[in-house]
């Protein structure tokens, strides 16, 4: 760990070799970051990021001194977070494989997620392309709904989820979601920030969902943190 490192508010803005379908750090990104600085892991424990994209997440946490473990199901985002991790000297473990399978058989003492997690007209997620990244079906909640699922399992007594979402995909579902599976889950973070080109070309849709009222164009971001008890 460094002086620089662990004061920094924002992750390193580490993006993809080629650029083409992996996702860039964005608001979502700095804010979980601003999450991990305000409660970091301490050196030697063990971190899972959920989703890693291009590894920022990942590197804020081995930044502290503890053993990460990096998962994403893209085969550009892997190759990304392993360049990145070697660019900045920080030793992260990156594997492939769709959320929890890689690593089901570990335990952890903090999971990151930035998973997918926008709201899109098709209940069929993309498996090629730029919106891998972030389209979660129509409520959005089609990867949301299976972190919350998953995680529990994996974290170890007195472990905890740091998870960021929108809150157009529902933050009392992912409360609720987590709490039945025996966690203590709070919002630690809420966040207003304009919408992007995505959300902007959807707009007239969310409306007519009722996601969104006429004219708006801020979106609220929020952190969930969920604690398993000791």
């Amino acid at each position: 760990m460094t002086e620089t490192s662990s004061r920094t508010a924002r992750p390193p803005d580490h993006r993809p070799a080629d650029g083409s379908e992996v996702y860039a750090p964005q608001a979502d990104t700095r804010l979980l970051a601003e999450a991990v600085h305000r409660a970091p892991p301490r050196p030697g424990s063990d971190v899972l990021d959920l989703c890693t994209g291009s590894g920022a997440l990942a590197l804020v946490a081995a930044a502290y001194g503890a053993r990460v473990t990096a998962v994403d199901l893209s085969e550009q985002a892997v190759a990304a977070a392993r360049l990145n991790s070697a660019r900045a000297s920080l030793p992260v473990r990156v594997v492939r494989g769709d959320l929890f399978e890689p690593v089901a058989r570990c335990r952890f003492d903090l999971i990151l997620c930035n998973p997918p997690y926008v709201p899109a007209d098709s209940p069929r997620l993309p498996t090629s392309g730029r919106s891998v990244a972030w389209d979660a079906g129509p409520d959005g909640r089609a990867v949301l709904d299976r972190v919350c699922a998953g995680a529990p399992r994996l974290l170890k007594p007195g472990g905890a989820l740091l998870l960021v979402h929108s809150a157009l995909s529902g933050t009392v579902p992912t409360l609720t979601h987590l709490r039945r599976q025996g966690l203590k889950a709070e919002v630690v973070c809420r966040r207003q920030v304009p919408f992007g080109p995505v959300l902007r070309s959807r707009a007239a849709w969310l409306q007519s969902r009722g996601l969104i009222a006429p004219g708006e164009t801020m979106e609220g971001l929020v952190i969930i943190r969920a604690e398993r008890p000791r």
